[in-house]
């Protein structure tokens, strides 16, 4: 395959992602966007991810949409990494990398002799990417993790992110492995500096639980410092008023976020500037004292009138506000197409023609297109050619069941 040969970033940086599911992929993206040449490592049987799209309460569609936004701009390699032949492949793809992101359990690592202690011999260079769920340390190093125990539950987040009231529920599925993908970006970026200065690679980690408790470090630092928490929010008797969520007469729902300065625009809104004068609202302390009373007088005021002429009056009256989109709503935003949030993907059909960009930008560099992630294996000839296996060796390691014949591209994909 011809590479970009333009000014990117991280044109010649080598990846191998070993890593499954969400997160470790979707740092291999990341760095794919700004044109690393990414090997996606899959055994015969392909990751996880390609079937996630069947498995309730995800989005039902006929394309497999998960596994395109992970692993668009990768070449394909099947490999079998418990076969005995896999070992000589295994160590020309360490040999050629400069970045390998894993996400095995040590256990598993330790069986497949995956580890860095294992493979850092043969690449002094290498930078090794590593994600767990719960770290590399400490009781539950083992556990299996999953955004929604470790990121979510764990961290705190999930007991935060909820009415008074109300049980917890589930959060959207890969938030939290979306966010620590950029994390592990992070981590792969720090170390490949570190060797420019250096020449030495690195073994970089990150997990799911500290990503999740980074996200909601502003609690757990209060936590820390035993800070004094107010009630989960109730949203008919807020901690305050004017940092709430209201419903239009239209039923759209919208957030305010005002602070004192701010008061004056957020009553000259909702025409009540009778409101400034009134004690009960007049200071901050007094308006805490009486978030109900404000909340009832808020909820009338805004359930009067449509969304359009709120977002005119908010405006107007500079109150930072947030209106609560579906997904449907959010794919129309035309802030998305604008500022390279969405993207076209090339050979794309049907429905899957469009995709979501990695969210970093650098000014003047332009991402490359995005193109529709591997079928299994579908390169493996390629790359292992690349590697220096010839045709014969190639045969042998197919016969020995090392390496999976290739399976083809999504139907009615073209991959370019």
């Amino acid at each position: 395959m011809k590479r970009n040969t333009d000014h990117n970033i991280f044109s010649g940086l080598k990846v191998v992602d070993f890593a499954s599911f969400i997160a470790g992929p979707g740092a291999a993206v990341m760095l794919a966007d700004f044109d690393a040449d990414v090997i996606k490592v899959e055994p015969p049987t392909g990751d996880m991810q390609r079937v996630i799209v069947k498995v309730p309460p995800q989005p039902r569609a006929e394309e497999n949409y998960p596994w395109q936004l992970d692993n668009r701009n990768k070449r394909g390699l099947a490999l079998d990494l418990k076969s005995a032949g896999a070992a000589q492949v295994l160590e020309r793809l360490v040999k050629w990398a400069d970045v390998l992101i894993v996400n095995f359990p040590q256990s598993v690592r330790k069986k497949l002799k995956l580890t860095y202690a294992d493979v850092s011999p043969w690449n002094p260079r290498l930078v090794y990417a590593d994600l767990t769920g719960y770290g590399d340390e400490g009781p539950d190093a083992e556990l299996p993790g999953f955004d929604i125990t470790a990121f979510w539950a764990r961290s705190g987040l999930l007991a935060m992110t909820r009415d008074a009231g109300a049980p917890p529920t589930l959060p959207i599925a890969g938030s939290g492995d979306h966010a620590t993908a950029v994390s592990i970006y992070g981590a792969i970026v720090t170390a490949l500096y570190r060797r420019e200065k250096t020449g030495k690679g690195s073994y970089v980690t990150t997990s799911l639980l500290a990503s999740g408790i980074w996200s909601a470090g502003i609690a757990i630092q209060g936590a820390l410092c035993d800070a004094q928490f107010y009630p989960l929010h109730d949203r008919k008797n807020p901690a305050n008023a004017a940092f709430n969520v209201y419903r239009s007469s239209d039923d759209s729902w919208f957030l305010i976020v005002t602070e004192p300065a701010r008061w004056p625009g957020l009553a000259k809104a909702v025409d009540r500037e009778d409101l400034l004068k009134d004690p009960r609202f007049a200071e901050p302390e007094a308006q805490m004292k009486n978030a109900a009373a404000l909340t009832a007088i808020l909820d009338e005021a805004f359930g009067a009138k449509p969304i359009a002429h709120w977002r005119q009056a908010l405006l107007q009256g500079r109150v930072p506000f947030g209106v609560v989109q579906t997904p449907g709503e959010v794919v129309r935003d035309p802030q998305l197409e604008a500022n390279g949030i969405v993207v076209p993907i090339e050979g794309g059909t049907g429905r899957l023609t469009r995709t979501i960009a990695s969210p970093i930008q650098v000014h003047g560099v332009a991402k490359v297109p995005a193109r529709l992630a591997p079928g299994i294996g579908e390169d493996s000839d390629d790359v292992l050619q690349e590697l220096g296996f010839s045709p014969k060796d190639i045969e042998g390691l197919r016969a020995g069941g090392a390496v999976p014949g290739p399976m083809p591209a999504p139907k009615g994909a073209v991959r370019k």
